[in-house]
């Protein structure tokens, strides 16, 4: 089949940004110049004042919306930014022909990053040649990629007066070892040959050239000046041209994309060990290993990576999480002369990326399974409509897919399981194909930048073509380095990343692969947008997915997302108290009085708690068992709301074939409560819930202790007494802290009411700014007016059987007499504040604050939506 191009209108837009840096420049006849090393060079020159050009970009940046820059810090470098799929590389060769046309240069080198864009970079210089010929008439542009057993083409290159195309990798020429840059028996490199012609430099991907090195070797290519093109920039030196993937999304230009979540569900259960990182060190070995750490606060489970060396218990530096009590000391890290290891004093040995739990590889294998069900439900959807459909798995490793010695691997083997199970026990062996670098017979992990790579894209590039027709059965591709910038392939409708870890890669690095508009069997692309749909299938949760790639497009475009629309990145601010705040008498005043520190003791019926308790967990619903959960959802990307999800169909459930390992149930509740285990096991019996344990013991014991807990402290707020002690609660300094600027920042312009210095303070909510503002705007003079507030720093905290408590402000009123409140500002959204609105947490430090300030004389602790509510909480109060 043969593809049909056609230039858009964006496209053009980029095209004239780089054409009109030029305007005005008279165009270039071809003429022969003679340099010392003997050669007749015809090479690029430019008929435009350094001014003219600065004033072109200025113009430039200003018709496309974008910040001016300038000319003389960044050199003659200029930035087009186009998302992924969009048509970059054709953007770019068609600018070629665009500036001979209208300039007369003739000589252009595209240096790239890595073979695989090489590949296809060349791949659309060979399918754009008919279309070019077309719409440029028949002109001669000569293209080949650079080759160092072939130097005598770069003597062609410079001596010809016609429009050569030279493709590089930076890898050819980076290095002073490198042919290219000996001097050879004439007296000069061959280098010189390119730098003489003044060649227009066009960097893909210029992200990776950021190095001194590639930047020094670029500048020994003495550019005319260079075009830099990405979706990607890390620096945008003079950009001209942007279209970001917000933009490009929008307007349809690339796939919708469906992330279809595969996921565990509560299987953490288990003694997880994760060999991540080892660092050897002269007299010592270290690793970091993923455990199961407890939150020692509220007793959660969560991964986590810790580091451990020989000696070193689990159990420890899990914080004491009872999977890990026995048989988990780490005897060795050590070397079996390929992979790190770590053996444990239970006889496990854990190598580097495995774990001794079955899970990921159930996680892998449901991937796997749901990648080839969507393949086949889009494939009766698309084919009917002339359009071949393609799925592409990327893995970690290359003997997961074929092993050393040819024999099949995990994935190949649950990929033909999967295929037989959907394709009705169709053969699957022509329907895949893994694409991989051998050498000496042995299959290679390689990152896309050997030789041994260039005979991998061979295939992957050169047939892009004959892949995307029916006649080819292969529709299922799996690779390694591909995973890089530089392939894609129009008809990718599903990838899947198949890692025993979550993916590391970038988001739109992984997506970018398939975003593409498909192409049907005649060669045009096909613009119906309920059909271009690229389904990511991940083995992480998609608000993870989506959160990672909003995060991604705001670091890589400069836009941060917001409802309310997109908003510059936040400035920083000082938040900065007054010299002589302490010496204010107001101040001294209320600070006198709230600055006391108090313990407590607790009275409670043991059976009342047991009763209590049992309860709660008794109407606990069921625990359920760990299993394997397919969740789809649509993203949706916009200025305004960022990336949202939209779920696409409900959560599909797996089965997990897990042995249940069982702890000691009381000793881990008794680590989280404090109870005697004769009370924690009358709790449990009771509640009559024991017989959940095996469905899910770790998911039972965080549940469990923390229904008990929440019983403990609710019979704990009437049976707590508070007495005052000698010891202050916090010495008051000067405060100085950075903050970064938001909605909720407030801006004191009365400091002579505050402890603060004239300027912003930083503020948690929209609640706690109104109440500033409020305070703030009082006449000081005035009955039941505020005289002076602040709020209480962070330091500022009571102790509670909750844990400990931060109330928000510290005020001072005038009354009859002054008046002194510490207030807590909430707001539940009834007009004043409905305690049974908050988090149980949340009452219950209040219920313990006021238990505390009652020991306190003089002071009055109120919880509050607005100023007003003190004065007239403090009547009712009174009445």
């Amino acid at each position: 089949m043969k593809l049909n191009f056609e230039q858009l209108d964006y496209q053009r837009a980029a095209i004239d940004a780089v054409l009109n840096v030029f305007s005005g420049s008279l165009k270039m006849q071809p003429e022969t110049v003679f340099h010392q090393n003997g050669g007749a060079v015809v090479g690029n020159r430019r008929f435009i004042s350094h001014d003219e050009m600065a004033e072109n970009l200025r113009a430039v940046q200003t018709a496309n919306g974008i910040a001016p820059s300038d000319l003389g810090a960044q050199g003659l470098n200029f930035s087009v930014e186009m998302e992924t799929g969009t048509g970059k590389t054709y953007v770019y060769l068609r600018t070629i022909y665009e500036l001979h046309k209208q300039y007369g240069w003739l000589k252009f080198v595209i240096v790239v990053p890595n073979v695989a864009i090489r590949e296809g970079v060349m791949q659309t210089l060979r399918a754009t040649k008919a279309h070019f010929d077309d719409a440029f008439d028949n002109e001669v542009v000569i293209a080949h990629e650079y080759d160092s057993s072939r130097l005598n083409d770069l003597k062609t290159f410079a001596e010809s007066n016609q429009i050569h195309v030279l493709v590089m990798t930076i890898q050819a020429f980076n290095k002073d070892s490198n042919i290219i840059n000996q001097v050879r028996e004439q007296g000069f490199a061959p280098v010189e040959w390119l730098a003489h012609t003044q060649p227009v430099v066009i960097l893909d991907e210029p992200q990776n050239f950021e190095s001194e090195l590639s930047r020094e070797s670029i500048e020994k290519l003495n550019p005319l000046f260079t075009l830099r093109y990405s979706a990607t920039h890390k620096n945008p030196y003079n950009p001209v041209y942007s279209l970001n993937p917000v933009q490009a999304y929008q307007m349809g230009l690339v796939k919708q994309i469906v992330v279809d979540s595969v996921t565990a569900k509560g299987a953490e259960q288990g003694a997880y060990v994760r060999l991540l990182e080892v660092k050897p060190a002269k007299k010592s070995i270290s690793a970091k290993v993923e455990l199961l750490v407890r939150n020692p606060k509220n007793g959660e489970i969560a991964k986590k990576a810790v580091s451990v060396k020989a000696g070193d218990d689990l159990f420890a530096k899990s914080n004491e999480n009872g999977l890990y009590r026995d048989g988990y000391l780490v005897d060795e890290i050590f070397s079996d002369g390929l992979d790190w290891q770590m053996g444990l004093s239970n006889g496990t040995i854990v190598g580097q990326f495995q774990n001794d739990s079955a899970v990921q590889d159930e996680i892998m294998k449901r991937q796997i399974f749901q990648t080839v069900e969507e393949h086949i439900r889009k494939e009766r959807k698309l084919k009917p409509k002339g359009i071949k459909v393609l799925s592409l798995f990327f893995i970690d490793k290359v003997e997961h897919y074929r092993g050393a010695n040819g024999e099949d691997g995990k994935f190949k083997t649950w990929f033909e399981e999967a295929y037989r199970h959907y394709y009705g026990g169709e053969n699957p062996e022509d329907a895949h194909g893994g694409y991989f670098s051998q050498d000496k017979g042995r299959l290679k992990n390689t990152g896309g930048n050997t030789q041994a790579d260039n005979e991998t894209y061979q295939l992957i590039m050169k047939d892009k073509e004959k892949l995307l027709s029916f006649d080819s059965e292969l529709r299922f591709i799996f690779s390694h380095s591909a995973l890089r910038e530089g392939w894609d392939n129009p008809n990718v409708f599903q990838i899947c990343t198949l890692n025993e870890t979550v993916s590391t890669a970038k988001k739109r690095q992984e997506i970018g692969r398939g975003l593409r508009l498909p192409v049907k069997q005649d060669g045009s692309r096909h613009r119906e947008i309920g059909d271009n749909v690229l389904t990511v299938i991940a083995n992480e949760s998609y608000e993870q997915f989506a959160r990672l790639l909003q995060q991604e497009i705001a670091d890589d475009c400069g836009v941060e997302f917001a409802n309310g629309g997109a908003k510059p990145k936040r400035a920083r601010a000082v938040m900065k108290t007054r010299d002589d705040f302490s010496a204010d008498p107001l101040f001294q005043e209320i600070w006198q009085k709230i600055n006391r520190q108090t313990r407590y003791r607790v009275h409670f019926s043991t059976q009342e708690l047991i009763e209590k308790a049992a309860q709660n967990i008794a109407n606990l619903p069921e625990i359920a068992k760990p299993h394997i959960a397919s969740e789809k959802v649509k993203l949706q990307i916009s200025r305004t709301f960022g990336v949202e999800t939209e779920f696409a169909r409900s959560e599909k459930a797996f089965a997990l074939p897990q042995e249940v390992e069982i702890p000691d149930v009381l000793s881990e509740i008794q680590q989280r409560t404090e109870l005697t285990r004769q009370t924690i096991a009358q709790i449990l019996k009771q509640s009559g819930k024991i017989n959940q344990i095996a469905n899910h013991p770790q998911k039972f014991i965080e549940t469990a202790a923390k229904e008990i807990q929440t019983a403990l402290q609710e019979l704990m707020v009437n049976g707590i007494e508070y007495e005052l002690i000698e010891q202050p609660v916090y010495e008051m300094r000067e405060i100085s802290a950075e903050f970064y600027q938001n909605e909720h920042s407030f801006h004191v312009t009365k400091p002579e009411k505050t402890i603060y210095q004239a300027g912003l303070i930083d503020l948690d909510s929209d609640t706690e700014k109104q109440f500033a503002q409020a305070c703030q705007s009082h006449e000081a003079a005035e009955n039941h007016a505020v005289a002076f507030y602040f709020k209480l720093p962070n330091k500022f905290k009571i102790r509670t059987p909750a844990g400990f408590y931060n109330p928000d402000w510290a005020v001072v009123m005038n009354e009859s007499e002054r008046v002194y409140f510490v207030a807590e500002t909430k707001n539940t959204g009834t007009g004043s504040v409905d305690l049974r609105g908050l988090r149980t947490s949340e009452q219950l430090k209040i219920a313990y604050a006021k238990k505390h300030f009652a020991q306190l004389d003089g002071v009055e602790y109120r919880v509050v939506q607005k100023v007003d509510e003190l004065v007239s909480d403090r009547y009712s109060h009174l009445k």
